[in-house]
C-alpha cells in the first residue's frame, strides 16, 4: 500500500499553550488543586494504590477489581499533565511512589496486572473478552508516557515498554501466539502512543494488529469461550448476558473497515475510533479514514445528544437504536463524552474540517463538565438530561473510569485549542490566553483575547520576528449564523474565504497585525428531527457552544408542567453570583394550574394556565445546589 500523507496538521503541544481564560482557569485551578488530590486519596482509601504490593489476603479489605489499574493509571496521567503545566515537587514525589509500587508488581516475564497476579494467576489472557487485562495495560501505557513527558524520567516508560514487548511476544499472526484482542479498547490508542515517544515501530505494528484483527473469523471470543472448562464463565458471567449480541456489543461483529453504524458500548466504541483515526495518519491508510467517517455521521446525525452525550440506555452502556434520545433515564456515560472529544481531535489532525471541532466543542462545554461539581469533589457516571430531583453526583463509584477521565482531559485541555502544520495555524476553540507554533521555521507566538462562551467577540494577536507569510484558520462555529471578521480594523468578507467551516487568511503578518472574530451569539430555540419520539412538541435553549435547563428552585414550577411560547422574548444576562458565574436566560412562559384538580385523575376539561418567568442556566452547572426537578427540554406552545 501506497503510503498516503493524511496527517495534514499536529495539535499544538498543550506544554506550548498558556490559558488565562475567565471561564476554563477556574476549572482548571480546581482540576489541579482539589479534584486531583481528592482522586488519589479515594484511590488510596479504596485499595486501588495499594493493590500493587500484591499481599492482598481474602478477609484483608476488598478485593483488587479487574479495572483497578486503570483507575490508578488515569490519575497518574492527569496528575503529570499537571506537573507538566505547574510544576510541584510535592505531587512529583507522590507520583514516583506510586510509580515505583506499580513497577514492583511487574512480573519477570514482564506481565503486569493487580487482578490477575493476585487473585488469579492461572487465568492469565483466558478472558479477553470480559477481564480488561489489555484495557488495564493501555492505561497504564498512556500514563508511563504522560510520566515520561513530565519529567524525563524513564522507570515507568521503561516498565511500560517491556510490559509492551511481553503483549508483543503473546498476541499476533504468529505460530504459537494468540489470534486474540481486548473485548474493551483502549491498548489499541495507547501503543500508538507509546509508538510515538520511543520511535518502536513495534509498537505501532502491534497496535495494528488488534485493530485489524478485531471482528475477523473464526471469531476468538467465540474460541475463547469454547476454550473454558464446562460450567464456567467469563468474568461479567450471567451479569451480561441480557445483552442480545455482544459481538456488537465490543465493536467485534464485523472488521472495522466493513463497520457503518455506531453499536454497543459507546466507551468502547470511542477508543476503537481514537485507534483507527491514529493509525489512518500514521500509515496513510484512507480505508479507515473512510471507516471513521461513515462512524462519525450514523453516530453525529442519529445517535448523539444536543449535550454532546452519546449511549442512550444503562443496559448496556451504550446505543441502542436510531433517534431513540431518552431524557430521564438517558444514560450520557462521561467517559464515553471524554472519549468523543478523544476521538474528534484526531480526525481535526486528519482533516481539517469545522465538523468535527463543532462537535467537540459541543461535548466539552455540555457532556464532559456537567460530570464534575462545580467544587471539583463529586462526579456523574451517567449524565440524564432530565431528572425528578433524586439523581445527583457521588464522590466516588466501584466502577470509577469517569473522575480520573475527566482531570486527564482538564489537565491538558490546551491540546485542543489550536493545531499547525508547517504553514498554518488553525484555531478550534476560543480560549484566552497565547500559544507559541512552529511555522515556516520560526516560533509564532498568537495571543487569544475573550469572554468565550459568553461573549463572541474574540481577538488575536501575533509576538514574531519580521514578517512571516502563513495561513490562519479561524473556525466558524456551526452554531453561529452570522459573523463579522476584521484585519487590522478593516472588514473582511468571509463567505469566500471559508474552506470546511474555517476562515482561512493567508497573507504576510506583521506583529502589529490584529484580528478580530465577532461571532453573534443570540439565545436560540432548537428542535429534534422529528423522528426523535421524546422530544416532539419540544424545544431546548441554547446560546453559542452552551446548551441550557430549566432548574426547579430557578423557576415557580416543575421544568415539566412549564410550557414555553413561541411568541415569548427570552433575553441572557451575565450573573457573577449565580453558579460561580454564568450567563443565564430569562423569558416569560406559562404553567399548568394544579388546585383544580385534587381528587382527579382525568378530566375532559382543557388545562388552566397561569403567566411565570422562568430561568435557564447552563446545562453543566445543574445539580450543584439544593435538589429539585431539571430538564433540557422544554414543552412549547405554538
Amino acid at each position: 500500500m501506497e503510503k498516503l500523507n493524511l496527517k495534514k496538521f499536529s495539535p499544538v503541544p498543550f506544554t506550548n499553550v498558556s490559558i488565562k481564560d475567565s471561564f476554563w482557569s477556574p476549572k482548571l485551578e480546581v482540576n489541579r488543586k482539589t479534584t486531583i488530590p481528592t482522586e488519589y486519596q479515594q484511590c488510596k482509601e479504596t485499595g486501588r494504590i495499594d493493590a500493587f504490593k500484591l499481599d492482598w489476603k481474602p478477609g484483608q479489605g476488598e478485593q483488587p477489581h479487574i479495572f483497578w489499574d486503570s483507575d490508578v493509571a488515569k490519575w497518574i496521567e492527569a496528575a503529570s499533565y499537571s506537573l507538566m503545566t505547574h510544576p510541584d515537587s510535592d505531587l512529583e514525589g507522590l507520583l514516583d511512589h506510586v510509580i515505583e509500587l506499580i513497577s514492583s508488581a511487574q512480573q519477570p516475564d514482564g506481565y503486569l496486572n493487580v487482578y490477575f497476579t493476585s487473585i488469579k494467576p492461572e487465568k492469565r489472557w483466558t478472558d479477553l473478552r470480559d477481564a480488561h487485562e489489555l484495557y488495564c495495560a493501555g492505561h497504564l501505557m498512556e500514563a508511563a508516557v504522560a510520566h515520561f513527558q513530565a519529567t524525563g524520567k524513564r522507570s515507568f516508560l521503561d516498565t511500560m515498554c517491556r510490559y509492551a514487548d511481553y503483549i508483543d511476544s503473546v498476541f499476533g499472526t504468529e505460530p504459537g501466539k494468540k489470534r486474540g484482542y481486548c473485548g474493551h479498547e483502549e491498548i489499541e490508542l495507547a501503543l500508538v502512543k507509546l509508538y510515538r515517544i520511543t520511535g518502536n515501530e513495534r509498537y505501532l505494528k502491534l497496535s495494528e494488529y488488534f485493530v485489524e484483527e478485531r471482528g475477523q473469523q473464526p471469531h476468538y471470543f467465540e474460541m475463547e469461550a469454547a476454550a473454558r472448562p464446562e460450567g464456567e464463565s467469563s468474568f461479567f458471567g450471567s451479569f451480561m448476558s441480557h445483552i442480545k449480541d455482544m459481538h456488537e456489543y465490543n465493536q467485534s461483529h464485523k472488521p472495522v473497515r466493513e463497520q457503518d453504524r455506531v453499536t454497543g458500548h459507546a466507551v468502547r466504541a470511542m477508543y476503537l475510533y481514537c485507534a483507527m483515526a491514529d493509525l489512518a495518519g500514521e500509515l496513510g491508510d484512507e480505508s479507515l479514514v473512510r471507516a471513521c467517517e461513515r462512524l462519525w455521521e450514523h453516530l453525529v446525525l442519529k445517535n448523539m445528544y444536543i449535550t454532546g452525550g452519546i449511549g442512550q440506555t444503562r443496559s448496556n452502556e451504550g446505543f441502542t437504536f436510531d433517534y431513540d434520545f431518552p431524557n430521564e433515564t438517558a444514560y450520557n456515560e462521561t467517559c464515553a463524552a471524554v472519549g468523543l472529544v478523544f476521538w474528534n481531535h484526531r480526525l481535526l489532525q486528519l482533516n481539517c474540517d469545522s465538523k468535527y471541532a463543532d462537535v467537540m466543542e459541543r461535548a466539552l462545554y455540555n457532556g464532559v463538565i456537567s460530570g464534575i461539581s462545580l467544587d471539583g469533589k463529586k462526579f456523574f457516571y451517567d449524565n440524564p438530561l432530565a431528572s425528578l430531583g433524586d439523581f445527583h453526583r457521588q464522590e466516588w463509584f466501584g466502577c470509577a473510569c469517569c473522575p480520573p477521565n475527566i482531570a486527564r482531559l482538564l489537565a491538558s485541555l490546551g491540546e485542543y485549542i489550536y493545531s499547525q502544520n508547517d504553514s498554518e495555524a488553525a484555531v478550534h476553540l476560543y480560549v484566552s490566553g497565547s500559544s507559541t507554533l512552529q511555522i515556516k521555521g520560526k516560533n509564532i507566538t498568537i495571543h487569544q483575547q475573550t469572554n468565550y462562551p459568553w461573549d463572541g467577540n474574540v481577538k488575536f494577536s501575533f509576538d514574531f520576528e519580521g514578517a512571516v507569510n502563513f495561513g490562519l484558520k479561524l473556525r466558524l462555529p456551526g452554531w453561529c449564523k452570522y459573523a463579522t471578521l476584521k484585519v487590522n480594523d478593516q472588514v473582511v468578507s468571509i463567505e469566500d474565504k471559508l474552506d470546511k467551516g474555517y476562515i482561512q487568511l493567508e497573507r504576510e503578518w506583521k506583529s502589529s497585525d490584529v484580528v478580530e472574530l465577532e461571532l453573534a451569539m443570540p439565545v436560540e430555540r432548537v428542535h429534534s428531527h422529528p423522528a426523535v419520539r421524546q422530544n416532539i412538541g419540544c424545544t431546548a435553549l441554547q446560546r453559542g457552544p452552551i446548551v441550557y435547563c430549566l432548574e426547579e428552585m430557578d423557576n415557580q414550577s416543575s421544568p415539566f408542567k412549564i410550557f414555553l411560547p413561541r411568541t415569548s422574548q427570552l433575553h441572557s444576562t451575565f450573573d457573577e453570583t449565580l453558579l460561580k458565574g454564568v450567563m443565564k436566560i430569562n423569558g416569560e412562559a406559562l404553567t399548568i394550574e394544579e388546585e383544580d384538580w385534587v381528587n382527579t385523575l382525568y378530566r375532559s376539561d382543557d388545562y388552566q394556565y397561569k403567566k411565570i418567568t422562568i430561568q435557564a442556566v447552563p446545562y453543566y452547572a445543574w445539580d450543584n445546589r439544593e435538589p429539585g426537578k431539571m430538564a433540557v427540554w422544554i414543552n412549547e406552545l405554538r
